[in-house]
């Protein structure tokens, strides 16, 4: 039933990694993967039942030669979300400067604010996170001191995430 939508080639610590992007016939798809650095530490507030939320930017920055064959930078801010547990785990091992792996779903909402004026907002809803730093850095635990501690940085999968 499921069938090869495209392949996706990235470049990553000097290695060829290929996705392979795969949809049911007749289904969109809404997957975002992001590999940056945290621009500021995750805020994190609890919603009256319990449930844990954190948010916080990544800037992803894109490297290219300019028409003068100078390296210009240009850099995009992204608004990242984490709910429940992955929120709880984002609040204790995630910092500024952090570089992290988030893989999830581009969300818009909308809200009338206090003028009377429609907002928008587009955010990453992360379903996955998985912390980059090396090893012995400040400003982040690692993924094996995160898993011996316990802890893993990704959702629980759901019945979306199971391939049949």
């Amino acid at each position: 039933m499921w069938k090869t939508f495209g392949f996706f080639l990235c470049l990553y610590a000097n290695k060829v990694v290929i996705l392979a992007v795969k949809t049911l016939l007749g289904m969109s798809f809404n997957k975002v993967i992001l590999i940056g650095n945290v621009g500021k530490d995750p805020e994190v507030r609890h919603l009256e039942t319990g449930i844990a939320v954190a948010s916080f930017t990544l800037a992803t920055t894109e490297r290219y030669k300019n028409r003068n064959g100078e390296l210009q930078d240009q850099t995009e801010w992204h608004n990242i979300v984490c709910w429940r547990n992955l929120a709880e785990l984002s609040e204790k091992y995630i910092r500024k400067g952090s570089q992290i792996f988030v893989e999830g779903k581009i969300r818009t909402r909308n809200w009338t604010d206090q003028t009377g004026n429609k907002r928008y907002t587009t955010e990453i809803l992360a379903d996955n996170i998985r912390l980059l730093d090396k090893k012995g850095s400040q400003t982040a635990v690692s993924p094996v001191e995160a898993q011996s501690a316990g802890f893993a940085l990704e959702s629980e999968p759901t019945d979306n995430d199971l391939p049949f």
